[in-house]
């Protein structure tokens, strides 16, 4: 089992979390409480960058649709950036790929939109 790291930073678009190790039972709650206590999601997109989720179980993806939930509540909206073969197969198989907007990578994830564009209809798969 890998630790659970959580890095957060902006971006043009909006704040940008990289998880790297396990989303599992015992870390998830660690991700709610890093999206609750971030400033600037009203409005804006909220990325989560998962090139370094090494395993992420059920828990892991509730803890996803409740970053999803905090940012809609708060009139923003979240994408999915290098989101790991086998966790996008996870995501495909319970229909969350529909749900959640995917990005191959942080730049695609995390570049503007021309003005007056919603980000919410731009959707790329790798």
């Amino acid at each position: 089992m890998s630790r659970l790291t959580i890095t957060a930073r902006d971006s043009a678009t909006g704040p940008v979390l990289e998880i790297v190790g396990d989303l599992d039972h015992a870390t998830a709650p660690e991700l709610r409480r890093v999206v609750d206590s971030l400033p600037g999601i009203r409005g804006r997109l909220l990325v989560l960058e998962l090139a370094g989720l090494e395993f992420c179980d059920s828990s892991g993806i509730t803890a996803l649709l409740a970053a999803r939930n905090l940012a809609t509540e708060k009139s923003g909206d979240i994408a999915l950036a290098a989101v790991p073969a086998n966790t996008a197969r996870i995501l495909r198989i319970i229909g969350l790929d529909r749900v959640f907007t995917l990005h191959p990578d942080l730049s695609t994830a995390t570049a503007p939109t021309p003005q007056g564009a919603d980000h919410r209809n731009r959707v790329t798969r790798d």
